[in-house]
């Protein structure tokens, strides 16, 4: 069990090396081996991945007392090995039900181009099977089971706003995004035009390095990330316009924002009625943060390109180059364009949408759910993605 353990410590270590978009640990890089990987690929693990109890007392036992949670929403990921198999997963405290004592727990044999195994283990755990979650403080909260107690600070964004010049006249800011990429946003809308746009946020460092598009010398792409941004015209900012479709067909960290809604900022309805003014047909269908009453889907918004060729951004700057606001908008809105296939695939195999929805934590499960495990939870694992349209797109785990 060693080697599992040392991965998953690993992969937890990774996850922390920016806090905010600058360096959590200032000084030397981590560095990773193949020896390390290797080992943990060819560990004999003796768990039985079935039981969910087993996986999330492994998970706990490998991390140390205190931990961050980065995604804003509220997602701690983690990976290991079994059995040559790398699994990845979450545990989820979600802003609706943590302050009941209840946290969700997925996952699943981790995405590749050429492994699409959608069955999964989700559970919603809470007191009742021996998992205690306390509030410990302000976003911060208390995870113990089987003795072993870690605490999970969320990521406080609470006085994150926008500069003035970063928000165009008509916009409204909706909260800051911090992505399990280790970039931030500001996610905003214009109630008149109904478009939203996440825009990169610059008050902080940012994660990334960047080459300027071929075909758009307004459009830089992360050499890491892959994400495009557009260098706005009318105003000081840069505006994500495409994300790699390789990266969301395989659900990795860098398949775009659209699944880091800040939760914990926004204030009363003011999601839900910005998604009302763009589907006023999901009145009565969604709650304050966009999810459906059962919790199964959740939502989302993903208004920008998935791109295979990054020739493709070539249309995107075509369109603003002769545009006017509020025309010059739409350039970077794909929401609604699925008919033409140019919103991609945002969860893995999610229907073709603009801006769709996370798919729920919890939905198939593949093992027993003896221990606690509780279907049609929002927000992980393999799960049922709806659309913008209010449609319901097929099954698929969320990292």
């Amino acid at each position: 069990m060693q080697k599992s353990h040392s991965l998953a410590w690993r992969a937890l270590a990774l996850g922390l090396v920016f806090l905010g978009g600058t360096p959590a640990f200032a000084g030397k890089p981590l560095v990773y081996t193949n020896q390390g990987y290797v080992e943990d690929a060819q560990n004999v693990s003796d768990i039985d991945i079935k039981d969910m109890k087993a996986v999330l007392e492994l998970v706990l036992g490998s991390l140390p007392a205190t931990v961050k949670v980065y995604p804003t929403e509220n997602y701690f990921y983690f990976s290991f090995y079994h059995q040559g198999i790398k699994y990845a997963g979450n545990l989820r405290f979600d802003a609706t039900e943590r302050d009941k004592g209840s946290v969700h727990f997925n996952y699943f044999k981790d995405f590749t181009n050429w492994q699409r195994d959608e069955s999964g283990f989700s559970a919603i755990f809470g007191a009742k099977d021996g998992v205690i979650l306390k509030p410990a403080g302000k976003l911060t909260y208390d995870l113990e089971f089987k003795g072993k107690r870690v605490q999970f600070v969320l990521n406080d964004l609470s006085g994150v706003k926008p500069p003035v010049e970063a928000v165009a006249k008509g916009e409204s800011y909706l909260g800051p995004v911090f992505d399990e990429s280790g970039i931030r946003f500001f996610l905003l809308f214009n109630p008149e035009e109904k478009i939203f746009l996440y825009v990169l946020d610059e008050t902080v460092p940012v994660a990334e390095q960047f080459n300027v598009a071929a075909s758009a010398d307004r459009i830089s792409v992360g050499i890491r990330t892959g994400f495009a941004f557009y260098a706005d015209r009318f105003a000081k900012r840069k505006i994500l316009v495409g994300v790699n479709q390789a990266n969301t067909s395989i659900n990795n960290y860098l398949d775009g924002p659209f699944d880091q809604l800040p939760d914990n900022f926004m204030e009363g309805d003011t999601l839900r009625k910005a998604i009302l003014t763009v589907s006023p047909e999901m009145e009565g269908k969604i709650d304050r943060f966009g999810n459906s009453p059962d919790g199964e889907t959740r939502y989302l918004i993903a208004p920008y390109l998935q791109y295979e060729d990054e020739k493709e951004l070539g249309s995107i700057s075509a369109c603003a180059a002769s545009a006017a606001p509020p025309a010059y908008y739409h350039c970077f809105s794909y929401i609604g364009a699925e008919d033409e296939g140019e919103g991609a695939d945002q969860n893995a195999d999610a229907p073709d949408d603009g801006a769709m929805t996370d798919a729920p934590e919890d939905g198939a499960t593949a093992g027993p759910a003896e221990d606690g495990a509780t279907d049609g939870a929002p927000d992980e694992g393999p799960a049922a993605d709806m659309p913008q349209d209010g449609t319901t797109g097929d099954d698929t785990p969320v990292k």
